[in-house]
């Protein structure tokens, strides 16, 4: 049997503000289910109630206490599946938590004179205590925004501007489309606000990234690619809609789950880093709107896309392809967690395996700057499974999109050349590009002494049921202190773009 101590621990929590307007239509009691499931990786600090533009005149906090319902009877046995220095919080602190948004559309709730609602206040306590605290706050907008706005205003009304700006600098805000219009005020008005959020037509959902959850059936994007089948209502059914809290996972009406990407972001697994939404994680890839170089690491970040081999076996590049090609992983996650509900009994699931490179045990990333064609060996041999009947698979792969600055990954991005150096997979050794592959000016072809940030995933996979994976990020800065490669540069863009294709 798997010991608690074996389990995966982590460092650091992430601080998570939810505002949902839960009861609009099913996706956002399917999301606060899976959430809680997670539960014990955050540091949860406020779950309110809004409006949108398809509930606009009331809230439904009674329903967010229906779901936590459901959690109290099961919190015990999640506790069992859980390293002892990372519990689950008890219902009641969850109950302490959910509050009302105003009970009004968009911009009537924002105003001088207007009173902050109880969420309001909740969320405006929690910005300000982010003045004592090393860690932002991620504020995770299910619906509409104008609990938020309505905060921004009443900081910029009772502090200084440098102590407004302050406080916005320990905000995160990853926001489910614009779905009222404070969402468009917020941006115009705080561009240094970090803020990730698809921006397209009005209603046009299936245009956002965050669609890539699940919404290929429902609005017929990227057909062949993603795999329906985690996503159909009989394998939810199966797999999710079991138990007291799975029995809280409400039938989907058009989407399941559209707001769950906003955390599946913030998932500590070892795959994104928080502070890049450029580097991407299961919660979508994004990238700074705003071509000044400010946006990093405030600023508003939008859609981009990833280039990804589907079901089909022919390839797919997208916005929603930043989410669905990890769906296979989120999916099984989601119903091995959901079977950690049933039992105390670590021997009856499944449990995630533990990365070990070079002998350092954890889940951020590792870095490494080396010059061009340099070889890096890496040896991931002492990773284990905590349940002990289960064996480990390695695969380490090049996840290129992220080093990109156009969308033709493939005539910009050096390649890594990776060769296993044991059976098992689990040791192995990577050259880098030459200097002309990747230090050198895109369109100039001039060496350049920094060039691209490479990113090598190891992604572990455990032999149980569902298979369980952890990811080990390598985020490699090239360097070319002797400015080799250079050249090839001409006089007219059509030869240099020429030069690049061959």
């Amino acid at each position: 049997m798997a010991s608690p101590t074996k389990l995966q621990t982590y460092a650091s929590k992430p601080r998570v503000f939810i505002i949902s307007d839960i009861s609009n239509e099913p996706d956002d009691a399917e999301s606060l289910v899976r959430y809680l499931l997670y539960a014990n990786q955050f540091q949860t600090e406020g779950l309110v109630a809004c409006t949108s533009t398809w509930m606009k005149n009331k809230v439904c906090p009674q329903d967010m206490h229906k779901i936590i319902d459901g959690y109290e009877r099961v919190v015990d046995n999640l506790n069992a599946h859980a390293h002892p220095n990372d519990p689950y919080p008890t219902a009641e602190y969850f109950r302490s938590l959910i509050k009302k948004g105003a009970e009004t559309y968009g911009m009537a709730a924002v105003g001088d004179n207007v009173p902050l609602s109880e969420g309001g206040q909740l969320l405006l306590e929690r910005i300000e205590a982010s003045s004592n605290s090393e860690h932002p706050l991620w504020i995770l907008c299910w619906g509409g925004t104008n609990v938020l706005a309505s905060v921004l205003l009443k900081i910029q009304n009772t502090h200084s501007a440098a102590e407004a700006a302050q406080l916005r600098s320990k905000l995160r805000v990853y926001t489910i489309s614009d779905q009222d219009d404070t969402g468009t005020w917020i941006r115009y008005n705080y561009p240094d606000l970090f803020y990730i959020c698809s921006v397209h037509g009005w209603n046009q959902y299936g245009m956002a990234a965050w669609a890539g959850i699940s919404g290929d059936v429902w609005y017929g994007f990227d057909k062949g690619g993603p795999d329906s089948t985690k996503i159909s209502k009989q394998w939810i059914k199966e797999n999710i809609q079991i138990g007291p809290l799975g029995s809280k996972y409400p039938d989907f009406m058009f989407i399941p789950e559209g707001d769950t990407p906003t955390f599946l972001y913030l998932i500590q697994n070892g795959l994104g880093v928080p502070e890049r939404p450029d580097f991407g994680s299961w919660g979508g890839r994004y990238i700074a709107t705003d071509a000044s170089g400010k946006g990093i690491p405030n600023g508003h970040f939008s859609d981009t896309v990833d280039e990804v081999i589907g079901c089909d076996g022919q390839k797919h590049k997208s916005n929603h392809a930043t989410i669905w090609r990890w769906r296979d992983a989120f999916q099984n996650d989601f119903a091995a967690r959901m079977q950690w509900t049933f039992s105390a009994d670590l021997g009856k699931t499944n449990h995630h395996p533990v990365i070990n490179i070079n002998g350092i045990t954890g889940l951020e990333p590792l870095h490494f700057e080396l010059e061009a064609g340099a070889i890096l060996h890496l040896d991931s041999s002492a990773s284990y499974d905590p349940d002990p009947t289960d064996s480990l698979s390695f695969k380490w792969y090049q996840y290129r999109d992220p080093s990109a600055t156009q969308w033709s990954v493939q005539h910009e991005v050096g390649e890594l050349d990776i060769k296993l150096l044991n059976e098992a997979g689990s040791i192995v050794e990577v050259k880098l590009p030459p200097a002309e592959k990747c230090c050198v000016e895109l369109i100039s072809r001039e060496a350049v002494r920094k060039g691209q940030l490479l990113h090598l995933i190891l992604e572990v996979k455990d032999s149980g049921s569902p298979p369980l994976i952890t990811y080990r990020r390598v985020i490699i800065q090239t360097t070319n202190e002797k400015l080799l490669g250079g050249g090839g540069g001409a006089e007219a863009i059509g030869d240099v773009m020429r030069d690049i294709i061959q």
